[in-house]
């Protein structure tokens, strides 16, 4: 791609990145600008190299590591690499002139901020966690704006916009699009579907959880999963003793006879928009993209925080929509399949609960389907 580029998109690393950046990207489209004017800036490493390219927008790939928190050699690296790849960005936007570089955090994001502060590019710092990550609280030193997803923020000049979010996401309508979802994805219209999400690269204790679950509840010809379990899970994942995993889409019966329970593995969910509208209720992680998802779109769910997150973000998360009636959050530590069969059996046989729980997740979302971000944006853009 030659420039002038309009806006340079970066941040990446896992899809809990990577998909917030195509949303802000999808969003300037939206608004007028051309695929070919978004540049997205990224890492060799991350899931941007599979996620970005049928997006159809021009991309980068630097050569950049983030850095572990336990000791580790591979932090050695860590050093050299930034600055190896901040003179790469530096030369990219001498030739891109973009007019503002938007920021998502992950460490694929720090050589393209610390490129646009020397050549003086106004930066869009987008912040979505309660807790912001390490990248987005540097980036927000030397950004013109923060654009954050919760009251409250502490950042410096921070402006409240609502999360990035696709728009096959906004467009979900869960009552009109439930039963061509289900057909879709072959979940009958008469058992209660419950979708597990263990983020873009699975959960282990959240996989242990529902295999436990299922295989104790294997009789029951009312409920139907559908778990994503993450790809490095794959091959491990499924029902005890049915081999389930074998392919992309594995699915069983798991009572005797074929009867009984309805369980599909999947290792990404490559159709979320069906599966959220197929579901009745949603058994997730609690990172700050799935809850802009569920609260935007009106998804009630279980939220089980990751106990190990940093700074114990994903709490936060969880007690925004959780305090709002929007969600039940469920700690990592009291999760077993008896209490996950508890929770399951509570709504399943309580619908007003549920609807009550969708509507307030849906008012609570409100600030995810307003355009601020793309706005505001468009606003630094023209400084």
């Amino acid at each position: 791609m030659t420039g002038p580029a309009f806006a340079v998109v970066t941040g990446g690393g896992t899809a809990g990145h990577v998909v917030p950046a195509l949303a802000v990207a999808e969003g300037l489209v939206d608004h007028g600008h051309a695929v070919e004017e978004i540049l997205y800036v990224g890492s060799e490493r991350g899931m941007e190299t599979r996620l970005v390219p049928p997006s159809g927008h021009p991309s980068t790939f630097l050569d950049v590591v983030g850095v572990q928190r336990r000791f580790d050699r591979a932090n050695a690296s860590f050093a050299p690499k930034l600055v190896r790849a901040e003179r790469r960005a530096v030369a990219l936007l001498r030739e891109q002139r973009p007019r503002v570089v938007v920021s998502v955090g992950g460490y694929a994001s720090l050589p393209t901020v610390l490129a646009a502060r020397r050549r003086g590019v106004p930066i869009v710092n987008v912040s979505y966690d309660r807790r912001p990550g390490r990248a987005s609280q540097l980036a927000a030193r030397i950004a013109a704006v923060s654009a954050v997803s919760f009251d409250g923020s502490t950042l410096p000049r921070a402006r409240l916009t609502g999360a990035p979010l696709r728009r096959s996401i906004l467009a979900v309508d869960r009552e009109r699009d439930r039963a061509q979802a289900r057909e879709t994805l072959g979940l009958p219209l008469d058992r209660f579907v419950v979708l597990v999400v263990g983020g873009s690269l699975g959960s282990g204790v959240l996989n242990g959880a529902v295999e436990a679950f299922v295989a104790d509840q294997r009789q029951r010809d009312d409920l139907a999963v559908r778990h994503v379990v993450g790809e490095r899970f794959l091959a491990g994942a499924g029902s005890p003793g049915r081999g389930l995993g074998a392919g992309p889409v594995a699915v069983a019966s798991a009572g005797d006879g074929g009867g009984g329970i309805l369980y599909q593995v999947i290792g990404f969910e490559e159709r979320m928009p069906e599966a959220y509208a197929a579901a009745d209720l949603v058994l997730a992680r609690a990172g700050a993209s799935t809850i802009a998802e569920l609260a935007a779109i009106g998804a009630p769910s279980i939220l089980v925080p990751w106990a190990a997150a940093t700074d114990d973000h994903q709490t936060e998360n969880a007690r925004w929509l959780s305090s709002r009636h929007g969600a039940v959050l469920l700690p990592e530590r009291e999760l077993s399949a008896a209490r996950l069969g508890e929770e399951l059996d509570r709504w399943r046989s309580d619908p007003e609960g549920l609807a009550g729980m969708e509507s307030a997740a849906r008012a609570a979302g409100e600030i995810h389907r307003s355009g601020r971000l793309t706005a505001l944006i468009e606003e630094v853009a023209a400084r």
